[in-house]
């Protein structure tokens, strides 16, 4: 890949050579959707395999599939909208200064286009669902909405991405179970939510000093110097509400054994989190595998 392709590409890319293959046009709306990395679809899909399991629907594999599709259509239509709300934003912070809109590469009326587009494919993955699980969908489209203007009216917009990010949760459990036995639900969200808040606050280190500069609030600037006090905080609040969840479904000592290595994995990444400009985004990465371990748990318990 040469300089100048190299330049195009904004650095926190996972696929950088793949991305590059890609004629210039379609390559800047794959930028512009994330597709170049994807953990976001992954962090999307797994709380929707967590409530999915944890139901006890662990044959579903076809809704699975479709999950994961909705999840990367949605997750990409989320990208678009959030940069095109923060364009001006993010052509103020160096790690965001190459985004498609932020430089002139996409413009706002192309990039309404795309989000549209993605939108149909997360329209054919919701008719897949059964009616109460569609319903609980649709409930998310205000939170997503407004998610891109927490940053500029609360120093904790992480706390509101909680709430989007691990919406999957109560479709999948809805899905399974429709609105019946909601008690480990509440749970299985409420950790869903200190987990997301954790991971994406590990995820701002990486742009402290900028959003201080541009004047953005950020849970990682909230927490001032306790960072690593905060995310080991919201961890093992996750950690809590989850066995809470697991016990509600299956009150036996031996089912919380299942969490036992997604707790191991959270506690190697406070034990080893370095605050500098490159540990961050490995540990922030890292929680794909946590979520692999975490669906793990929901299969084993909610097969059992």
């Amino acid at each position: 890949m040469d300089p100048a392709t190299s330049a195009q590409i904004v650095p926190d890319s996972e696929h950088k050579g793949l991305v590059a293959r890609l004629p210039q046009p379609l390559r800047d709306y794959a930028l512009l959707a994330r597709f170049d990395r994807p953990i976001g679809w992954w962090l999307l899909f797994w709380p929707c395999a967590w409530g999915l399991f944890l139901a006890g629907e662990t044959t579903r594999w076809d809704i699975l599939a479709w999950m994961l599709a909705g999840a990367i259509a949605m997750r990409g239509a989320g990208c678009v909208y959030n940069d095109i709300v923060d364009a001006d934003l993010d052509a103020r912070v160096a790690r965001t200064a190459l985004r498609p809109i932020a430089s002139g590469a996409v413009s706002k009326r192309a990039a309404w286009g795309w989000l549209l587009g993605l939108c149909a494919v997360g329209l054919i993955v919701l008719l897949q669902l059964r009616w109460e699980a569609q319903l609980v969908a649709l409930g998310s489209l205000g939170l997503v909405a407004a998610y891109p203007f927490m940053k500029r009216i609360t120093g904790w917009p992480q706390a509101w991405l909680g709430l989007v990010f691990t919406w999957g949760a109560p479709v999948g459990w809805v899905e399974a179970t429709g609105f019946e036995r909601l008690g480990p639900l509440g749970l299985l969200y409420a950790g869903c939510w200190a987990w997301c808040m954790a991971y994406d606050t590990i995820y701002a280190l990486q742009d402290r000093e900028d959003d201080a500069l541009v004047g953005i609030g950020s849970s990682a600037l909230s927490f001032g110097k306790h960072v690593r006090a905060g995310v080991t905080a919201l961890y093992g609040m996750a950690l809590a509400c989850w066995g809470g969840a697991v016990w509600l479904v299956r009150p036996d000592a031996i089912a919380l054994l299942a969490l036992v290595p997604v707790a191991l994995h959270l506690g190697w990444q406070m034990a080893t989190l370095k605050e500098d400009g490159v540990d961050p985004l490995a540990k922030f990465r890292s929680n794909r595998f946590a979520g692999l371990l975490m669906a793990a748990a929901c299969y084993v318990v909610g097969s059992a």
